[in-house]
């Protein structure tokens, strides 16, 4: 089950048309022409935003410490690998 601090309300169109309120539009940056995945669980339907590579750019400069050291470990154990 998911939980949530606040429940909102869209509607379906007769075009089959999704309304996105405008809270949670502006929550999670759908724009118009946004992409959305809808993946489905066993609780409902998911919406997620689909974001493109030129959005998530610079999105992991923060972690690039970390994500360097894991591909450099990835690098070794690959040359380890290709030994055997």
């Amino acid at each position: 089950m998911v939980h949530s601090k606040w429940r909102e309300v869209g509607s379906v169109t007769s075009k089959s048309m999704i309304t996105i309120p405008a809270r949670v539009r502006a929550k999670y940056g759908f724009k118009e022409g946004s992409k959305v995945a809808f993946v489905e669980t066993e609780g409902g339907v998911l919406l997620i935003p689909v974001r493109s590579l030129r959005e998530l750019r610079g999105s992991l400069k923060s972690h690039e410490k970390v994500m360097r050291q894991a591909v450099r470990e990835l690098e070794r154990e690959h040359r380890e690998e290709a030994k055997l």
